[in-house]
Parts: structure tokens; C-alpha cells; sequence
């Protein structure tokens, strides 16, 4: 092998370990950007969808694909970004600040809800204790809510989907976010006034 094969593939390699998943700390960025007090505060002056989409931060909820199509039908007529994430996702872990501070940016406009999918409860309970989110997620361990809301994205984590106002899936996102800046482009284009 050359020098130069040498050096593409432990670039490969490196690349690899920096983008997959497949433990807890493997993606640096681990600060929160909000503590659970102000995650679970209430949302005041949106509408009562959002504002029970509030009163649900940072659990967990279960119920499968039937509670969350049930929620996807009660929050037609506003726009909803969907996280699936777990656990032992670094990328999941590496993106979650800038979901925290789009949530809280456009939470009186835009639903956000995740979906813990692959994961335990113990597991996802601890990792939300370090990174609250001001929204719910929904409990996916064999990634029912994945298959038939997010299009089948069951290998991919992270992955976002954005629905619009209609309640159609406008966009999904595979792969975690590099930054919060192209989350929020995102969020404009595919969930914003216009979405």
C-alpha cells in the first residue's frame, strides 16, 4: 500500500468514527443549552396545542405510532419538526443544543417533538437529564414511529423530518446537523411562514 493509500483511508477511518453513531460522548458539543427549569417552563400566548406540547417537555411518552399520529393530527394547521434520536448517538448528542434553542425560538410557532428511537428508557431518561428539551419525545424502540412517519429512516440517527402545516412531510433530514445554522435554514424553509 502506498503512502497516499495510507493516508485516504485512516481518513476514511477518521471520518467514519467522527460522523457514525455509537456512543454517548464521540461528538464533543455536549453542553446544554438550557437547563430543565427553563425546558419545562410553560409556554404562554401560543396556542393551546403548543402550549400542551410545552406542558410535555422532556419526557417521554408512549402509545407508538397510533399516539404519535394522534398528536401529528392535532397539531394540523402548524408546522412540526420531527427529531428521532438515541441515546448512544453521538451526532443525536452533538445536534441537541441547537434543537433545544430552535424550540425555544419558535416554539409558539413551530411543534417540535422527538422520537427516541432504538434506546432504553433508563438510557434516554439519563440523557435527557444532561440535555432537556423543551418538547416531548416519543418512545421508539423498534423504530415503529420511524418506519411510518419519518419514511422508513430506521438506519439512519439522527434524522429529521418537517412536516407542514397540512401535516405532510415536506423534508427529512438524514444525518446530524453540522451546526445550529443550517438547523435553523431548515427550519425556515421547510417549517417557516412559507413551509
Amino acid at each position: 500500500m502506498s503512502l497516499r493509500q495510507v493516508i485516504s483511508a485512516a481518513a476514511l477511518v477518521l471520518s467514519v468514527g467522527v460522523l457514525g453513531c455509537g456512543s454517548d460522548n464521540g461528538a464533543g458539543n455536549p453542553d446544554s443549552e438550557v437547563s430543565l427549569a427553563q425546558a419545562t417552563a410553560p409556554l404562554s400566548g401560543a396556542p393551546p396545542e403548543l402550549e400542551a406540547v410545552r406542558r410535555e417537555a422532556n419526557q417521554l411518552l408512549g402509545g407508538g405510532a397510533d399516539a404519535f399520529g394522534e398528536r401529528l393530527k392535532e397539531l394540523r394547521g402548524t408546522p412540526v419538526v420531527v427529531n428521532k434520536w438515541a441515546s448512544w448517538c453521538g451526532p443525536c448528542r452533538f445536534e441537541f443544543p441547537f434543537f433545544q434553542s430552535q424550540a425555544f425560538e419558535h416554539g409558539a410557532d413551530i411543534a417540535f417533538l422527538g422520537i427516541d428511537s432504538n434506546d432504553s428508557v433508563e438510557a434516554a431518561e439519563r440523557f435527557l437529564e444532561e440535555l432537556p428539551l423543551p418538547y416531548p419525545s416519543y418512545l421508539d424502540p423498534d423504530q415503529e414511529i420511524a418506519k411510518e412517519f419519518l419514511d422508513n429512516a430506521t438506519r439512519e440517527f439522527p434524522a429529521t423530518g418537517f412536516y407542514d402545516a397540512d401535516g405532510e412531510l415536506a423534508y427529512l433530514h438524514l444525518g446530524g446537523y453540522p451546526d445550529e445554522e443550517t438547523l435553523a435554514a431548515d427550519v425556515d424553509r421547510y417549517a417557516g411562514e412559507a413551509g
